[in-house]
């Protein structure tokens, strides 16, 4: 693994002495503070004692922006889903993610207490690490996202995750990542043996307030004790 330092991040927690935690991977261009304040509409049960994880993606220059240095998980080529995703930066990212889960760990969190979530380009991200991960996870959810490696999915997939519980949603009508990518992540998901738990709104690129709610519930049931 390559010696990344570890990623700053907005941290909240629920509860003292937390025993659970999300780690929530922010869009293209926003931070970790533009979804921290998501925590409280989640509604989760007062029971759970959750730390929520929000990271900062580093600054990187992103091809399809013409070069525009922003926040970015991995640099985009293109804006066709098959030939836009810079998998080498995808790959360095998965590797800050499994630190942060590391971490987790070492706090005394257990693997299957971690949910690793995210939205647009923090939901690919978050898909494509969660499902390669060797220790089985409690769910991971990808909102108005895509699968960045389909193909490789099934065989790089960690036998601990291959049927963990999977979140996702999208808007009908988002121009940014199209409907159609996230319908094809979810087709080829189940098909290969994920249980996905699907929601669509008629929303542009971005949450809805029914989105966020069902987001909370389906992290209460799969951190229930």
């Amino acid at each position: 693994m390559t010696d990344f330092a570890l990623l700053p991040a907005v941290e909240i927690e629920t509860s003292a002495h937390p025993d659970a935690a999300v780690v929530f991977l922010h869009g293209l261009g926003d931070d970790g503070h533009g979804w921290s304040d998501v925590v409280p509409a989640l509604r989760l049960p007062a029971a759970l004692r959750v730390r929520f994880v929000f990271p900062h993606a580093p600054e990187t220059p992103v091809t399809l922006n013409g070069g525009y240095v922003m926040p970015a998980w991995y640099d985009l080529y293109d804006a066709d889903l098959g030939s836009r995703v810079d998998m080498a930066g995808m790959r360095a990212t998965r590797e800050r993610i499994e630190r942060l889960i590391a971490r987790e760990r070492a706090r005394g969190v257990a693997a299957g207490r971690i949910v690793l979530g995210g939205f647009s380009q923090g939901g690919a991200v978050a898909l494509h690490a969660a499902l390669r991960h060797g220790e089985r996870l409690a769910g991971v959810a990808a909102l108005s996202a895509y699968l960045a490696d389909a193909a490789n999915l099934v065989a790089e997939a960690a036998p601990a995750n291959r049927d963990l519980p999977v979140f996702m949603a999208h808007g009908t009508a988002d121009d940014v990542v199209r409907y159609a990518w996230g319908e094809s992540a979810r087709r080829a998901l189940e098909a290969s043996g994920w249980p996905v738990e699907w929601h669509a709104y008629p929303i542009a690129h971005g949450a809805a307030v029914e989105e966020i709610e069902a987001l909370g519930r389906f992290i209460a049931r799969v951190l229930a004790v």
